[in-house]
């Protein structure tokens, strides 16, 4: 069948991805315009459309939809991925920190941090869904929040100090705002003096 996908998610997140009596599986598929096959044993999900004049990018919206709920969002997060702009980033750890569990558990509590401290400064900050899940950490959002949560953590395994990242978090995020101002008020960059002799 053309335009259909296959991916496999692990099987303690089909649940998740069905719902109580199937609620997760047809708000997927009714806001997607496809239909999803899942196979609960293996965890296999077969992606479809419902009709392949209607929207050619159900399908692959629904992958990443799939994909996020695989990787730890509840699906209220997840279903964000069915608009234009808003995006889904998966971090393998295991490319930072090899194949040891010790490492892996270790940066996994850096990235979250005391009582969960350092995830919730990093969703706040860049505005972003995040979820830490098995050996992958995955964001949602706009483009550009994405890759600041990121940027952030890479640095977290990159071996910088909580400081520093809360640091960058907060320049981005004044940097930010003021490009969000500025394309509000309609100004470029370079039309922008500040004067100091109002003092």
């Amino acid at each position: 069948m053309p335009n259909t996908e296959y991916l496999k998610i692990p099987k303690d997140r089909v649940g998740v991805l069905i719902g109580t009596n199937g609620e997760v599986k047809q708000e997927i598929e009714k806001i997607t315009k496809t239909y999803l096959d899942i196979d609960s044993e293996e965890g296999t999900i077969t992606i479809s459309p419902i009709d392949e004049m209607e929207d050619p990018l159900g399908v692959w919206k629904t992958n990443f939809i799939v994909k996020a709920i695989g990787r730890g969002f509840n699906p209220e997060a997840a279903i964000r991925l069915n608009e234009d702009d808003v995006y889904l980033e998966i971090i393998k750890l295991t490319l930072y920190v090899g194949k040891s569990k010790k490492a892996l558990a270790r940066q996994k509590g850096r990235i979250i941090g005391k009582d969960g401290k350092t995830r919730e400064l990093i969703i706040d900050m860049a505005e972003v869904s995040m979820a830490v899940y098995g050996k992958t950490v995955s964001f949602i959002g706009q483009l550009e929040n994405v890759m600041m949560a990121k940027e952030a953590v890479e640095m977290i395994l990159n071996g910088s100090r909580h400081k520093s990242v809360y640091s960058f978090l907060e320049n981005k995020r004044q940097e930010m705002k003021v490009k969000e101002f500025k394309s509000v008020v309609g100004i470029d960059d370079d039309k922008i003096e500040f004067r100091d002799d109002l003092d």
